[in-house]
């Protein structure tokens, strides 16, 4: 039997388990979503041969892995959000709203430098709040190219905002 055939069965069975473990760490169903489709195209990309017997470890490691990273993340956002309130004390400031602006001008200088879809893509994920899934909906376009996009965004921003760290 073939990997397809495989991951097709485990897919039909252990949806709503898998679904149900990563939104019981997440408490977002959306997030939760989004993170199993992730499991989900990270197993049809292996290319050895999958045991079925070996299938749901396999599977749950993945999405363990996919939720430190998420954390991770999560946890390096709050600590810069932490940064920026203990420095500028009071958010009325001159030099908080000063900070924020230059922030925001080397997010934007860094989306000038991509093509105009990313910057749109980064924009909507940033300043809509929305996540990747809500974007591949609202621009009507592939999941994978929306989070491609996202992530060249993600770089450069990065990039432009060390400058000024």
């Amino acid at each position: 039997m073939n990997n397809l055939l495989i991951i097709d069965n485990f897919y039909r069975e252990s949806h709503d388990e898998m679904l149900a473990f990563l939104n019981s760490r997440l408490h977002n169903m959306p997030e939760a979503e989004d993170m199993l489709h992730d499991v989900f195209v990270r197993l049809l990309m292996v290319s050895q041969p999958i045991v079925a017997a070996a299938l749901p470890g396999l599977a749950y490691t993945i999405a363990r892995r996919l939720l430190i990273d998420h954390y991770r993340r999560h946890a390096c956002r709050q600590d810069y959000a932490h940064y920026l309130c203990q420095t500028s004390g009071n958010h009325d400031t001159a030099e908080s709203l000063l900070s924020v602006r230059e922030i925001t001008e080397r997010m934007e200088h860094g989306l000038a430098w991509l093509p105009e879809a990313c910057g749109e893509v980064y924009r909507l994920h940033v300043y809509g709040g929305m996540n990747v899934s809500h974007i591949a909906q609202a621009l009507n376009e592939n999941y994978k190219s929306v989070e491609y996009r996202l992530g060249l965004a993600r770089k450069e921003v990065r990039k432009q905002l060390r400058n000024i760290v």
